[in-house]
């Protein structure tokens, strides 16, 4: 882990991120790239090139002067930190920022959601995990470990998630982390017997890993969602971070099917890293 980004609004959330972000910066020798998205109203859409030229470079040197003041922190004397300022269009911009820095990681703070609203307005960190091709790790409050040394993988067994579990191992198998699958069993006409989930797991471990060894390490539970179903087990087995594949789907299709990685993302209190499918 070289470049970690870290987009942030000067916001406590963000903070947190930042203080994790330098945590594990310290621990890898890694470089932090600091992202500030500047927003640009409708009104600026709406005057003169000239004058929306000179409103664009007065709230750059606002932007700045809020970005070197939100620097000055302790915590991060004797890392090397990069401070990036955007404007602000979408949020696939962190994405792109994040493949031309050529970055392992992005982290976010989240202050999470709950009920309908999170379908119709949103968050910031939600739109970035919908994006990002890189793992997204997303803290809601100060982390005061990032050895994560348990870890519970939501998985379906699913031949998709081949790719994403895969990435996880690779990047916990350098930090020998416990690393637990969990399998979430849902009732009505999701319902599988106990055959078919292990012939599913069989399946996938044998495309996967090309043996069975692991198989040792899944968490079997029946739960009303998949998403409570990961957030018990994860609690019942002491778990430091949750990670979920992500579809990281878009527009209507979020509405109507909703992204598993970004439900878990919003309500869990443990640090949640998402692995785009």
């Amino acid at each position: 882990m070289k470049k970690i980004i870290i987009p942030v609004d000067f916001s406590d959330h963000s903070e947190y991120a930042l203080k994790t972000a330098a945590k594990l910066a310290k621990k890898h020798d890694a470089e932090l790239l600091v992202l500030h998205m500047l927003e640009m109203s409708d009104i600026m859409l709406t005057t003169s090139e000239e004058f929306q030229s000179q409103k664009a470079a007065f709230f750059l040197q606002i932007a700045e002067q809020k970005l070197e003041g939100f620097l000055k922190k302790d915590y991060l004397n004797d890392l090397k930190v990069t401070s990036i300022i955007k404007h602000f269009k979408v949020f696939s911009e962190v994405n792109d920022v994040a493949l031309k820095n050529d970055a392992d990681l992005i982290v976010m703070g989240s202050h999470g959601s709950s009920g309908m609203a999170e379908f119709f307005v949103g968050s910031n960190t939600e739109r970035v995990v919908r994006n990002a091709n890189i793992p997204v790790l997303v803290v809601k409050n100060n982390v005061s470990d990032v050895n994560f040394n348990v870890v519970a993988f939501a998985c379906s067994f699913s031949e998709e998630t081949i790719k994403p579990y895969l990435n996880a191992v690779k990047l916990f198998d350098k930090i020998d982390a416990k690393f637990y699958l969990v399998h979430v069993n849902l009732p009505n006409d999701r319902f599988m017997s106990s055959l078919e989930i292990e012939q599913k797991a069989v399946n996938f471990f044998t495309k996967a890993e090309r043996n069975l060894t692991k198989m040792k390490d899944v968490h079997y539970v029946c739960d009303y969602t998949v998403e409570e179903g990961v957030l018990n087990c994860a609690n019942k087995i002491g778990a430091d971070l949750i990670i979920v594949p992500t579809h990281g789907r878009k527009g209507l299709a979020h509405f109507f099917e909703g992204s598993i990685g970004e439900d878990v993302a919003n309500h869990s209190t443990l640090p949640v890293m998402t692995f785009k499918i």
